[in-house]
């Protein structure tokens, strides 16, 4: 199957979700919306579980992608940081799905995948890949922390003992973030509450 059929039945379902419930959303009428047949659908994703996986695991992807693209969106550390910070609460206000994995709450109307690998027979390497584990909460905070480590001090930066501190604020944005996920902030936004933060260790 072509990549962008697949990609297509994944938007069909994303679209799907935002207007009902995961547990309405019907495997016949996400290949109807992506203009596939329904054993097309299951072929590719062997069932509603692997497909809930496949969509999960994209937007997991999408939200990293953000990620690397914040980090490099300055020269300035702090504002790096704080680009990433703001992009995590951007993604989590305008993505159910990121919101839920970043947060570990997963309301009912989501699909919820067990987060650990399932068995997978599958044919396409995608969805191997989806059939694997699924970041939680604290592997975004981890891995998000070492990508900012590696783009603010260069490559292998995450295990040397010289940037623990720096490894240290960069958990505690991400973390800051993720708090402003959960409860919005006032006035000035998660830019301003990361660069007050930061600036003690400026």
């Amino acid at each position: 199957m072509m990549p962008a059929a697949r990609e297509s039945l994944l938007d069909a379902a994303y679209t799907a979700l935002a207007r009902r419930s995961w547990s309405t959303v019907r495997m016949v009428d996400v290949a109807a919306a992506a203009g596939v047949s329904r054993q097309t659908l299951y072929n590719e994703f062997g069932s509603k579980e692997g497909l809930a996986r496949a969509l999960v695991r994209r937007e997991a992807d999408g939200y990293l992608v953000g990620v690397e693209r914040a980090l490099g969106s300055h020269s300035d550390a702090r504002e790096r940081l704080t680009a990433t910070a703001e992009w995590t609460a951007s993604a989590a206000r305008e993505n159910a799905l990121v919101r839920a994995m970043l947060t570990g709450c997963w309301s009912e109307r989501l699909p919820s995948p067990t987060l650990s690998a399932v068995p997978s027979s599958s044919a396409v390497p995608a969805q191997r890949r989806a059939d694997g584990p699924l970041p939680s909460p604290g592997d975004f905070v981890a891995v998000v922390r070492d990508r900012a480590v590696t783009a603010l001090a260069g490559p292998g930066a995450a295990a040397r003992p010289d940037t623990v501190d720096l490894a240290r604020s960069c958990e505690l944005v991400v973390r800051l973030a993720l708090s402003c996920v959960a409860a919005p902030p006032g006035e000035g936004g998660v830019g301003e509450l990361v660069r007050s933060a930061l600036s003690p260790a400026r």
